[in-house]
């Protein structure tokens, strides 16, 4: 059972953009959860530093969900070019994980 879940990451900065990224993948059961923060953001964007404030979406979900919700995010989100990274859940309690089995499709 290790090694076959991840975690995904991507940011926005809207609100109800993010809150509807974050309900489309719940209601098509891609992720078992969400995980929502606010923080602040600095980065080079078409020839200059933008400033802002972002909220993080944080989701669990098997690897072989991973280019579905991407293109879900992607067929939502509100910047031209999303952040969406993919790391590793190398381990994890087995409560957690088989939990996140059952709560996402296959």
């Amino acid at each position: 059972m290790k090694n076959k879940y991840c975690i995904i990451t991507t940011s926005c900065n809207d609100k109800e953009n993010a809150r509807q990224i974050t309900e489309r993948l719940l209601e098509n059961r891609l992720v078992s959860y969400v995980q929502e923060s606010k923080r602040f953001s600095s980065y080079w964007w078409k020839e200059k530093i933008v400033r802002e404030e972002e909220y993080v979406l944080t989701m669990g979900t098997k690897k072989i969900l991973f280019e579905e919700v991407k293109k879900e995010i992607q067929s939502l989100h509100n910047y031209e070019v999303p952040a969406i990274v993919m790391y590793d859940i190398i381990d994890g309690n087995s409560d957690i994980l088989k939990w996140m089995e059952e709560e996402t499709r296959t």
